[in-house]
């Protein structure tokens, strides 16, 4: 067993973990942080976006030991300090970018990543950056527009689907 210390979502964590176990798993099942979801196990899906020292990254490609000393972002952390919804939570509720809901909050850390880099992103740019998520249910359409309303951008010229 090897201990780990690291922030998450602005609070000093620590516990045990084996060698092999997964950032994601260390979320899920040791601190009982569910948002961050598991779609795939295989790093193709995005469900498990977390960030990590500000970068976005898939938490089923990294060991849990590897986060020792960092600062990590989840889905349960994106909120507003009042617990309303953020910027893109509440765009992708606006413009119904989720169904099931299960790709969301990777979808939701790929995108505050995106916006920190580009505040102002080209729907080609947007679905460019999305090329690592998954969603079986939406077809992209509504996630794509509410990423561009959460980057303040005018919508209304995008069709809905």
């Amino acid at each position: 067993m090897t201990k780990v210390s690291m922030t998450i979502n602005g609070k000093s964590v620590s516990g045990s973990v084996e060698g092999n176990t997964l950032l994601s798993s260390f979320l899920r099942e040791d601190l009982q942080m569910t948002g961050t979801h598991i779609g795939c196990d295989t790093s193709q899906c995005g469900a498990c976006v977390v960030h990590v020292n500000g970068k976005a990254v898939k938490s089923c490609t990294m060991f849990a030991s590897e986060a020792e000393g960092a600062e990590v972002s989840t889905i349960e952390g994106q909120a507003n300090a009042d617990g309303s919804l953020n910027t893109i939570q509440q765009a992708f509720q606006d413009h119904h970018g989720l169904q099931c809901g299960f790709c969301t909050p990777g979808m939701v850390m790929t995108t505050a990543a995106l916006l920190k880099e580009n505040p102002k992103p080209t729907v080609s740019e947007v679905r460019e950056h999305l090329e690592g998520n998954i969603c079986r249910c939406t077809g992209y359409h509504n996630i794509v527009k509410a990423i561009m309303a959460a980057s303040g951008q005018d919508v209304s010229n995008i069709a809905a689907e």
